[in-house]
């Protein structure tokens, strides 16, 4: 399997140089390649927002190195991460995020326009993703008109709309209860599976996390 992501002994330091200085991240090493799905476990406080946030080029390590499909990306400009982002990086989060003035289809359509998608192409790479996650007949909802778990589902299809190479989700199911939480996780591990993309998931779900092909402990420094 080809490395996807690989995190080179990244620290973080919020503070630094001030009077009380907080170390988040020491050292760290972590590297997911394409196909593999990676279950980040971590209790409150140790960091695993931040190591997202790292990962996902929304925020700069303090030492170490952010390696994303064989390019280093650390000390990247601003406008070169905003654009790995767009192209390289899908997101999903605990609460769905969708834009509520917008249908589904749109919701997936728009990261595609700001992608330089044409939109022709980019309305029906939404309605292939709606129909693959069973909600082509929801496609003209607005988000307040979907239940917890369809919106979750357009989520997951707006995250892929622009085929990533890494998919970064923090809590997916969490605000989910949990027979709904069960259906959507094995969408997307289905999901996965199907594109061939690398996948990194911080849960504090146990069960969840031991079906997935390798589990990342992180604990709390200090």
């Amino acid at each position: 399997m080809s490395e996807v992501l690989r995190l080179d002994g990244v620290a973080k330091t919020y503070g630094l140089g001030g009077p009380a200085p907080v170390e988040v991240l020491r050292g760290l090493d972590l590297s997911v390649a394409r196909g593999e799905v990676v279950a980040l476990v971590a209790p409150s406080g140790a960091g695993k927002s931040t190591l997202l946030h790292i990962a996902g080029l929304l925020d700069q390590p303090t030492s170490g190195r952010v390696i994303l499909g064989g390019r280093d990306m650390t000390g990247l400009s601003d406008q070169a991460r905003t654009e790995a982002r767009r192209s390289d990086l899908g997101f999903v989060y605990q609460f769905h995020h969708l834009l509520p003035e917008f249908s589904a289809h749109e919701n997936i359509v728009l990261p595609q326009l700001a992608n330089g998608v044409p939109a022709q192409a980019a309305a029906a790479r939404a309605s292939d993703l709606l129909d693959r996650v069973g909600l082509g007949h929801r496609a003209a909802h607005r988000p307040a008109e979907l239940s917890g778990g369809e919106q979750q589902r357009v989520a997951f299809c707006r995250a892929l709309a622009n085929e990533p190479a890494l998919l970064l989700a923090d809590e997916p199911t969490g605000n989910l209860d949990p027979e709904t939480a069960e259906r959507v996780f094995d969408l997307l591990m289905s999901l996965v599976r199907e594109t061939g993309l690398a996948a990194l998931l911080a849960t504090h779900n146990h069960d969840l996390a031991a079906r997935m092909d390798r589990v990342v402990h992180l604990t709390q420094i200090g």
